[in-house]
């Protein structure tokens, strides 16, 4: 009975160790094993690479610094193209020929005022200083104008030709009357195209007369005080009377026009005095009778101007060019601005008082 029960434990130790039981028989519980505590390492997080981050923080700083200064040049620019350059021309070619010999060609154009004197100021200032241009053209397409415009036009011509001793030929179009031609015989020679009409020899002045305006419509009368009975000659408040139309004539229109006459003399060597005064009567001429009264020395066109240049200068070839001022959005709105009638103390000065002029008045 013990072996029994001694075989019966080897067998169930046997089939414990082998995990062997009867499909009836169910396995004796245990104790689940302790659960040991694991430790689990933790991750490093990623470091971030520095070097692409100081790359494109370099990147940014460049790009903004790169940004401020395309906005600064930007409104350089603007402030440029707004103002326009004092005293800056571009040249236009208008025909070919070596860079190292130049024929200047000056435009004068509409009325004769102080703007125009100083924009041909600034050109010759230009061509002073171009050593390579050997003789000028003065493109007249003028009536006339102001008296002292007219002058200081003529007078810039002559120092030009008096100091740098280079030939300045007149170029006439469509219209070179009264300080027009004032300022063509400043120059060696005149060439005038078929259809110009010149001439105009003369002064004139003018003024409006307001006194049966603002007395007899507007009821408004003018009360004027003054130290010598002259001082208002001509008012605008009162008709002109005889005695103040001498005085004019005396004071205004006879100087300048004395100044005109001699003038014309001195620079047409053909002709006398006499002759000018003669001619001085206010009268137009077409080219024609312009040639015939020894006026001008030549019909025909910008070729020939430019050949007659050449020839005065000694020069077989030359590259001819033209000044033009670059556009200005202050020029263009200057110009705009003038075209909008303004009532202010300066055009009521303008209006009231007598303007002389060497001016061809049916312009």
């Amino acid at each position: 009975m013990l072996g029994s029960i001694f075989w019966k434990g080897y067998i169930m130790d046997f089939e414990k160790d082998n995990n062997l039981s009867s499909p009836g028989e169910p396995e004796p519980s245990s104790p689940p094993p302790p659960i040991s505590e694991v430790t689990v390492p933790l991750t490093e997080k990623p470091r971030r690479r520095t070097g692409w981050r100081i790359f494109w923080g370099i990147i940014l700083v460049l790009s903004i610094l790169a940004n401020i200064a395309l906005f600064m040049i930007l409104i350089g620019v603007v402030a440029v193209f707004a103002a326009g350059q004092k005293g800056i021309f571009t040249e236009e070619v208008i025909q070919a020929g070596p860079r190292t010999t130049k024929i200047a060609v000056i435009k004068l154009e509409g009325i004769i005022d102080a703007a125009q004197a100083r924009g041909l100021y600034q050109q010759m200032k230009v061509v002073r200083k171009d050593k390579r241009v050997k003789g000028l053209i003065i493109r007249v397409n003028s009536p006339g104008g102001t008296i002292s415009g007219s002058d200081q036009i003529y007078n810039e011509i002559l120092k030009y030709r008096h100091e740098e001793e280079k030939p300045v030929v007149a170029f006439m179009q469509g219209v070179a009357a009264s300080g027009g031609y004032y300022t063509s015989v400043a120059c060696e020679k005149i060439i005038a195209e078929p259809t110009t009409i010149t001439g105009s020899v003369g002064v004139i002045a003018g003024h409006f007369v307001l006194q049966e305006l603002l007395e007899n419509k507007l009821g408004i009368q003018p009360v004027i005080f003054k130290s010598g009975e002259k001082k208002d000659w001509p008012s605008p408040f009162e008709a002109v009377t005889d005695e103040q139309r001498q005085y004019i004539q005396e004071k205004l229109i006879g100087p300048a026009f004395n100044r005109f006459v001699q003038v014309v003399a001195d620079g047409r060597a053909d002709l006398t005095l006499d002759d000018v005064e003669r001619l001085a009567d206010g009268s137009i001429y077409s080219v024609h009778e312009a040639l015939d009264e020894k006026l001008i020395d030549e019909i025909g066109y910008l070729d020939e101007a430019i050949e007659l240049v050449k020839s005065l200068a000694g020069v077989e070839e030359a590259m001819v060019v033209e000044y033009e001022k670059p556009f200005s959005l202050a020029g263009f709105l200057s110009v705009r601005s003038n075209n909008i009638l303004r009532i202010n103390r300066s055009m009521l000065y303008e209006l009231s008082t007598p303007q002389v002029l060497y001016l061809w008045s049916l312009y």
